[in-house]
């Protein structure tokens, strides 16, 4: 059992997102500093939920009240908050023919409404060999002509069976979560991150037996790839194109026992990494049990449309690392906030 956890954490050596700390002028790291929040707030039935005003809005840290430093109030189509989208398409973790029903339904959801799409829209065919980028558009159709122009990559990974090569991919796609974060730092606005794959394994259970070495190391690891999101506003949603052919599965539901955000490092684990806890801690949303893959984008989507934009000073950190928790509540019966769970604060 030794072995095989020390493999695997060999393995994922180096897969962490890294992430930059905020400086001043001078280059000298600097203390708290304004942090910035997306806020979605929804209505019973889901719908994003316009028109309200700094003073609905309570703000918590740890459970403390914060003062909102800043307030606005973006809609859709509003043309000095910019947004964009970006639709991954997972070719390292899904099997080949849910990549061609995943192209299907992206080409459906592109052409919709003539191919006149709401919001800049970009694609990513994520593989091990050779990661493809179409530059963002708000024509679908030329999109889908772009997408038309690339074939679909055949994996490579030479371990593509058994926990080594979960343990490959896994380390592929943090890798790659990481450079797309630090890619997306570098632009303004709001970015919606659509992963359109059944994710990778979550390296946990009773044949994973970790050391603290090891429980160290996923807890770096889930330190850098919540900073990274959060410093680049990235909204990670999952969108598993199984759907209902693994909606009786309780493998759809794994993934929820993770959700408590990590604060030791003793209890990190490679579950704590998984595609559909990264996406709900982001403040996105995780869709994995209908096969209208079309469908599902265009609910990830709308979340552009409508949503808020907060910024407050946290409060100081206690040491390296020190989880902080959100809640937002909203003063209006019926709603409901939805944004990052938290942020690790440095001192």
């Amino acid at each position: 059992m030794r072995k095989l956890s020390s493999l695997i954490v060999l393995l994922l050596c180096g897969a962490a997102p890294s992430y930059t700390q905020q400086t001043s002028d001078s280059g000298q790291s600097i203390g708290p500093h304004p942090l910035t929040l997306d806020v979605i707030v929804s209505a019973k039935s889901g719908t994003p939920v316009a028109g309200l005003q700094q003073n609905d809005f309570t703000l918590l840290d740890n459970k403390h009240p914060r003062e909102i430093r800043s307030f606005r109030a973006v809609e859709a189509n509003t043309a000095d908050a910019p947004v964009e989208i970006i639709l991954l398409i997972d070719e390292v973790n899904a099997p080949f023919s849910a990549v061609a029903n995943m192209r299907i339904q992206l080409k459906k959801y592109l052409r919709e409404n003539g191919g006149s799409l709401p919001h800049s829209v970009s694609l990513i065919l994520f593989s091990d060999s050779d990661t493809k980028i179409v530059n963002p558009s708000r024509d679908g159709n030329v999109l889908v002509s772009e997408l038309d122009r690339i074939d679909t990559a055949i994996r490579t990974s030479r371990r593509s069976q058994g926990v080594y090569g979960a343990a490959d991919r896994m380390q592929i796609s943090i890798r790659a979560l990481g450079s797309l974060a630090a890619f997306e730092e570098k632009k303004p606005g709001k970015k919606i991150l659509i992963w359109l794959s059944p994710g990778w394994a979550s390296l946990s259970g009773p044949r994973i037996q970790l050391t603290s070495k090891d429980h160290q190391l996923f807890f770096n690891t889930i330190v850098a790839a919540a900073t990274a999101l959060r410093q680049a506003r990235v909204t990670l949603y999952s969108i598993d194109p199984q759907g209902a052919a693994e909606a009786g599965s309780s493998q759809i539901t794994y993934y929820t026992t993770f959700l408590k955000p990590i604060r030791k490092a003793d209890n990190a684990e490679g579950g704590d990494l998984m595609l559909p806890v990264l996406a709900e801690q982001s403040g996105g949303r995780v869709l994995n049990s209908n096969n209208d893959i079309a469908g599902e984008i265009r609910t990830c989507a709308a979340d552009a449309d409508n949503y808020y934009i907060l910024s407050f000073d946290p409060l100081p950190a206690d040491g390296p690392n020190d989880f902080h928790s959100f809640e937002i509540k909203i003063d209006k019966p019926g709603l409901t906030a939805r944004t990052r769970a938290g942020y690790y604060a440095q001192p």
